[in-house]
């Protein structure tokens, strides 16, 4: 074997490289096992039960929700310390869970939202809302255009614009509120260009505050995304249980505010007395038992776990553990003489001892707006303690915390003293006086903000900043404090700059943000998908059981089938695996659901490698050759065959992953990799470990006493009989034909737009019942399906889905519940009902909604994505086998096998007991079996071309039919072997993946037909007469 040491240095580097993004997994979930068991410890218990006085469901509420903020704790605790060393690197917490294997929603629970950003609302704003009758119209023409079209929203203005009136001029529309990009009298292609400029401004703005807000939200691995071409933002919050408020999170308007401040030195005593009020305070114990924390539970667990260093100024931690030795044990039990005293202290100083003061090394209150610093971890206990003591403070004081912490890779903020100098509360000024900001260079070099405000923002600024010297003026955005400079001297003419200690990308977001109370770029939520911790863990379960039933089901039969070869594919196909997880781990990449459907798939691809490979090893040593020189061939002659067949099939996934999106591209990602590494593993790791056992003499077996000669004496004409098979799947093209005139296909939330809900009962119910009552709900009746058990449903709707208002989901969800609350054997409250909470068995288990606009473009990108597919196939095997008939033959089975397997969903929806819904992931099966069903016709296709030239003086007829009967042995196993993993799929892998697996079923089974009754033959046809035509050109000319 040629550049075998490279090949062994290649593998043990990666395998390396995999061992090492893989371990980020094992650390997180080490750490997250020893947090669970901090929460979970007997102390807990006692706590719930003292606090319950006797009552059972208070002593499980209290027991489940001190047992979270404990866990909480812990986790938060670890954030930014060391917990993997390496030697040449040290891993905080938080960066160990960045490189860990993320799972999708769909198993771990949470949120999926997809927000198109309002270029409606922009455009309106830059022309200062006129009332100019060509705009409003060339508006609404643009807004009925934009629901089926590709292009973006300007581009679709213009274009109305145009139509509407051709004379018009944009200038006078916009020169107002764009004096400084355009002129009166400059033409509308310079109107649309300043304003596509400033339409990405916006939305760069919106996107920026978007993530400052979920940044702020406290969810663990948020992904956010700008989907720029489509004028999106794709969100996924994991964890989620309140969809209500991640709605009002998502779709508020940014409020940018100017503030006055209070001097820190003006408010030191208030804290004083504050902190003395709170510690006299006899109820307290009670208080913080609603946040599931007893003080004496807290402030022991806070001060056995070392403080961050700026926060740890007040004791002084003698102990010398480590942080990670003090966690795992107990607080309560905690003797140490240093740490009661600390306890006590706490006691004492309850708000101290979470609020650090802005105090210099003498103890005096230093100058300035900050009052003192605290960890987030700590936010809510400080603002719980604050709100208590609220009489202690002026009633003009308001408390904000700064958006970044003071130092990076802490979680210590600053906590700012607001002064409210109105009678309504409201800002000294607003954002929405902001006409420009900029990031800028001040005279010596440093990074500052430029910006410039209109008429009545000026003069409020002058009178603000002149009213303020030698003080500090806040810039809040959503209650976040970004920057509270010290005014030097009265600002007029609405120009200003604001200087700090700025890096460059620092004051471009201050700029960004400046800019953001200028053009509000309102979001929309127009998809949203929930999934429940309960729901996600059965998917994970159901994923687990049928990856573990397809590997055992793959691994026995090599063993069986092919003996020591067997083992020596097993060997590859663990090697694999590995490889997958430890490349997905590097990338970064989600596993979902539909992605462990991929790695399923690819654990019977793995094989057909190994397949391919084999049955020729065993054609060559029936040739004669010795065990040595048969592996060498069986390796070289099987070679163009693999890389043409899985070339094909990666094409496919390629295509798959532009055009899907979201689980649909976990599907492609783990497909493409899958192909790459078995590729990898089937053609170099099997073959060295085969030279490894000749070299040492060991003895090497392709089959046993059973399996040695199956499928070895077929001789059948297959493209004889070819016209009786073509009546065959004609007919079947026929009935499809009919089926979907009538019944047509069952299309699913994805390519109707509309809601989807997911509702478990207590008690087995009837469809028919569920839609009776609903109808009376919706004024119309929604669609209603059983999904899994018969106490399981699935209901979709369009009830009010065109409604842009905000409590619109609200309403649905609302009128959802009045409908089936009579269907439960017991009372359940609407929260109840609603409500994503672990280990929840009952009520709404996930949901799911699809404007129409974004249904329209996820069915024009399934018809591309069918399209480019067959496209690039038939190039890519016309390319390969020099004629285009081969090409032609190879996409006229494929377009049969996906016809055939739409038949099927179209006769069998409603009457099979799952969900035969056509939507995203049924075009990723169409996808996934034109790629399998091509590998096959490849195989066949590449023997006759071997024949063709190791035979030439036979005829077509008969090399064909030699090339089908001599492969059909590797074509039934590896198809078998691929429907054995997908069957295993198909009954161990959940209701949420069941029609998808059931798609494939049908199309291995049907591509495998495929191959050998109508891709050949019809390639055939079309040689044989185009090679007739020649004979009748010659015949002419003679």
């Amino acid at each position: 074997m040629q550049n075998k040491g490279a090949i062994k240095i290649f593998a043990i580097l990666f395998a390396f490289v995999c061992l090492y993004h893989l371990s980020f997994t094992y650390k997180t979930y080490r750490i997250e096992k020893d947090a669970r068991e901090y929460a979970n410890n007997e102390e807990v218990g006692r706590l719930a039960k003292q606090m319950a006085n006797g009552d059972i469901l208070k002593e499980n509420f209290y027991v489940d929700s001190i047992s979270k903020a404990r866990e909480k704790y812990y986790l938060d605790s670890l954030q930014n310390e060391v917990i993997y060393n390496l030697g040449i690197r040290k891993y905080t917490y938080k960066e160990c869970k960045e490189r860990e294997i993320n799972l999708g929603l769909d198993l771990k629970g949470g949120m999926n939202v997809t927000l198109e950003v309002s270029m409606i609302d922009i455009l309106k704003t830059m022309s200062g809302h006129s009332k100019d009758s060509t705009f409003n119209k060339a508006i609404s023409l643009a807004e009925q255009k934009h629901k089926n079209s590709k292009s973006d929203f300007v581009t679709l203005f213009a274009e109305s614009f145009k139509e509407i009136d051709p004379n018009a001029k944009m200038a006078a529309i916009f020169s107002y509120e764009l004096k400084d990009k355009i002129k009166v009298n400059s033409t509308n292609e310079e109107v649309i260009t300043a304003i596509r400029k400033e339409t990405k401004d916006a939305f760069d703005r919106t996107f920026q505050i978007l993530r400052q807000r979920i940044d702020k939200f406290g969810v663990a691995q948020p992904n956010i995304q700008a989907l720029k071409q489509s004028e999106r933002i794709l969100i996924e919050l994991p964890g989620v249980k309140d969809p209500d408020r991640v709605r009002k999170l998502l779709q508020g308007t940014a409020q940018l505010e100017f503030w006055e401040t209070f001097d820190f030195k003006e408010l030191a005593q208030t804290f004083v007395d504050a902190d003395k009020m709170l510690a006299s305070a006899q109820n307290l114990k009670k208080i913080e038992g609603k946040d599931s924390l007893t003080v004496n539970d807290t402030t022991s667990t806070a001060q056995t776990i070392k403080k961050d260093t700026l926060l740890a100024k007040n004791t002084k931690d003698t102990t010398g553990k480590s942080l990670l030795d003090k966690l795992k044990k107990d607080t309560s039990k905690a003797n140490n003489k240093n740490e009661k005293s600390r306890e006590e202290w706490a006691k004492e100083h309850p708000l101290f001892s979470v609020l650090q003061l802005n105090l210099d090394e003498k103890n005096v209150p230093r100058e300035g707006p900050v009052i003192g610093l605290a960890n987030s971890k700590d936010f809510s206990k400080v603002e719980k303690l604050l709100e208590m003591a609220k009489k202690s403070f002026p009633h003009n004081l308001k408390l904000l915390w700064t958006a970044k912490p003071v130092q990076d890779g802490t979680n210590v903020y600053q906590l700012v003293a607001i002064k409210v100098s109105s009678r309504d509360g409201t800002p000294a000024l607003g954002g929405d006086v902001i006409t420009d900001a900029r990031q800028d260079f001040s005279q010596n070099g440093g990074n500052e903000i430029s910006m410039s405000m209109n008429a009545e923002g000026a003069k409020t600024w002058k009178n603000l900043t002149g009213a303020n010297i030698g003080k500090s003026v806040a810039i809040i955005l959503d209650n976040l404090v970004y920057s509270f400079p010290t005014v030097n001297s009265e600002i007029s003419g609405g120009r200003s700059s604001i200087t700090g200690r700025f890096s460059l990308e620092e004051a471009k977001d201050l700029a960004n943000i400046l800019k953001a109370g200028k053009l509000p770029a309102p979001a929309k939520i127009v998809e949203e998908a929930i999934v429940g911790p309960s729901l996600g863990k059965e998917a994970i379960n159901a994923g687990i059981w049928s990856f573990i039933v397809a590997f055992a089901l793959t691994f026995i039969f090599m063993i069986l089938y092919y003996n020591k070869a067997g083992m020596v594919a097993d060997i590859a196909l663990i090697t694999n695996m590995f490889f997958v997880f430890g490349i997905l781990s590097s990338l970064g990449a989600v596993l979902t659901l539909p992605g462990i459907a991929g790695i399923v798939l690819t654990l019977g691809m793995d094989v057909d490698k190994n397949v391919i490979i084999y049955e020729r090893i065993r054609e060559e040593i029936r040739a004669g050759k010795g065990i040595r020189l048969a592996i060498d061939d069986g390796y070289k002659h099987a070679m163009s065959s693999i890389i043409d067949s899985n070339i094909t099939t990666l094409l496919t996934a390629i295509v798959l992953f532009i055009f899907g999106s979201g689980p649909v591209q976990g599907f492609a990602t783990t497909l493409i990799i899958g192909i790459l590494s078995s590729l990898f593993c089937a053609i170099f790791i099997t073959k060295l470990i085969f030279v490894w056992m000749m070299d040492r003499n060991k003895e090497i077996t392709v089959w046993n006493s059973y399996t040695k000669n199956i499928l070895t004496k077929i001789n059948f004409d297959f493209v004889g009989l070819r016209k009786k098979f073509y009546i065959l799947s004609l007919s079947l093209v026929v009935i499809g034909i009919i089926s979907l005139s009538i019944r047509g296909l069952s299309r699913g939330i994805d390519f109707m737009g509309g809601r989807s809900y997911v509702v478990r009962f207590d008690k087995d119910v009837k469809t028919d019942d569920i839609r009776l009552s609903l109808a009376k709900m919706y004024n119309s009746e929604p669609e209603v399906k059983t999904f899994g058990s018969n106490n399981q449903i699935k209901i979709t709707t369009s009830y009010m889905i065109d409604d842009q208002s905000s409590k619109t989901d609200s309403i649905v969800e609302t009128k959802l519940y009045e409908g089936l609350k009579s269907f439960y054997t017991r009372s359940l409250t609407r929260e109840e009902f609603l409500v994503h909470a672990d280990n929840k068995l009952i009520g709404k288990l996930s949901s799911q909604k699809i404007e129409p606009t974004i249904a329209y473009d996820l069915l024009t990108k399934a018809y591309y994505a069918v399209f480019f597919s067959l496209l690039i196939i038939f190039g890519y095997i016309a390319f390969r086998f020099r004629k285009w008939q081969w090409g032609l033959g190879g996409v006229i089975s494929l377009f049969h096998d996906s016809f055939i397997v739409i038949t099927i969903f179209s006769l069998f929806h409603g009457i099979l007991p799952f969900s035969m819904d056509v939507g995203q992931d049924f075009i990723a099966a169409i996808l996934t079996i034109i790629g399998y069903s091509i590998m096959d016709t490849v195989i066949i296709f590449d023997r006759i071309r071997e024949y063709q030239a190791l035979y030439p003086k036979r005829d077509l007829h008969t090399n064909m039919n030699a090339a089908i009967n001599s492969t059909l042995g590797r074509t039934l196993i590896t198809s078998g072997i691929t429907f054995m993993v997908l069957l295993a799929m198909f009954i161990f892998g959940g209701e949420v993946i069941r029609g998808f697996t059931f798609a494939l079923l049908i199309g291995i089974a049907i591509g495998t037909y495929s191959s050998v009754f109508n891709a050949t033959p019809i390639a055939y046809d079309l040689i044989m007469l185009r090679m007739r035509k020649q004979e009748k050109k010659k015949l002419g000319l003679k």
